[in-house]
């Protein structure tokens, strides 16, 4: 019988949500258990019996308050640790105006440029380049 631990990764989903030049991020608040006065795409954990694009959208309208589009299709971004799973879809698209519906996660939501958020303390290091990457391609 192999020894050693079994690790089970987190299935985490976010959004990229862009206009023109700019990316909405949410600054986590500083009382989170993970990752606390970080700035960060909104998202969160899979849920059981839930897709990962299922997951992203109702995460995106538990925390904003928008509707994302049925038609998401593939994720953009992915990275894997030994943790977790990170999935980010890149969204253009969307209905309603983004708010901060989960205050208790997250204590503001705002839009920056690439230059602005270089400047940011941000949750995961691959998002600078994931930015940049999908508003370049804008």
């Amino acid at each position: 019988m192999p020894s050693g631990r079994l690790t089970v990764q987190h299935q985490v989903v976010a959004a990229m949500l862009l206009r023109a030049d700019s990316v909405l991020l949410c600054h986590r608040s500083i009382d989170r258990e993970w990752y606390p006065d970080l700035w960060d795409l909104p998202g969160g954990h899979v849920e059981a019996n839930e897709t990962p694009r299922d997951a992203v959208a109702r995460e995106v309208q538990e925390e904003l308050g928008v509707r994302l589009s049925r038609s998401l299709g593939q994720h953009s971004f992915f990275r894997t640790t030994d943790d977790f799973e990170l999935r980010v879809w890149t969204v253009r698209t969307w209905s309603g105006s983004p708010t901060n519906c989960a205050p208790h996660e997250h204590d503001e939501v705002d839009w920056f440029t690439e230059r602005e958020a270089r400047s940011l303390r941000l949750a995961d290091d691959c998002y600078r380049a994931w930015i940049l990457q999908a508003l370049a391609s804008e």
